[in-house]
């Protein structure tokens, strides 16, 4: 049987470890992107992961070499990808403006819309030049890239510009047959959400304990988008607790 082809950034841990167990249980051969080979070998093992299913890559996503090498191992195995699944990011401490050096702007733009970018074009180029053509590509935005949180300038525009990246992949992939969507997920229960269940700045700036969701919901989330026939496109999904201070924030 013909194999599912994908990558995951990000797979060491949170919503990529979540994802990349998700699909690799569902069949699909999923290759593993992350700074740190440790951490993508132990997803692997909870995913029950073996060289039949999964391969782990040390990446970079914000090197354009580093994101070649990975694509490049894509190529020489199976000549073709089918699922691209970007999901690498980080955040910066909470501040207004006038307190983020250029430094932290820096790095979080490099993270979460340069890395995006440099996956996205490399997994574009191999989807247009592969037989048969066409492919999907899912990126991780956030419910920020709508409605921001206080004290978070770098990562909500970062989010903001994923949705356009989303939009512009989504047109500019139809002739292609290449398809690009984009899940919102509010309040995944993940390391980054410890300040979720302590308590987080609100909008009318009072601390908030916020309710989260299991990851494995998210996981699944993705896997719906992912297995939708060709030709057919969630193009924006929001995946959130349904008790957490976003609809009607502000």
């Amino acid at each position: 049987m013909k194999k599912t082809i994908s990558v995951v950034t990000g797979a060491g841990s949170g919503i990529g470890r979540a994802v990349a167990t998700a699909l690799i249980r569902e069949g699909y051969f999923v290759f593993l992107a992350g700074r740190h080979l440790k951490s993508l070998d132990e997803t692997r093992r909870l995913a029950g992961g073996d060289s039949n299913n999964s391969e782990s890559v040390k990446t970079d996503v914000t090197s354009e070499s580093s994101v070649e090498s990975l694509f490049g191992r894509v190529s020489n195995r199976f000549a073709r990808l089918d699922l691209l699944f970007n999901n690498a990011g980080t955040g910066s401490p909470a501040a207004e403006i006038d307190s983020i050096s250029l430094e932290q702007w820096n790095h979080v733009v490099a993270v979460n819309l340069t890395g995006s970018f440099l996956c996205s074009r490399a997994a574009f180029t191999l989807m247009k030049r592969q037989n048969p053509k066409g492919g999907r590509i899912i990126n991780n935005g956030s419910i920020s890239a709508t409605t921001p949180r206080p004290l978070s300038v770098p990562y909500t525009t970062t989010k903001h510009a994923i949705t356009g990246l989303t939009k512009s992949l989504a047109l500019d992939g139809r002739e292609h047959d290449i398809t690009c969507g984009q899940i919102d997920i509010g309040n995944a229960d993940t390391g980054m959400a410890t300040k979720m269940k302590q308590g987080i700045l609100q909008s009318h700036g009072e601390i908030q304990v916020e309710p989260t969701i299991d990851v494995q919901s998210v996981a699944e989330s993705v896997l719906l988008m992912a297995k939708m026939p060709a030709g057919t496109n969630v193009l924006q999904m929001t995946v959130m607790a349904a008790k957490m201070p976003f609809v009607g924030r502000g």
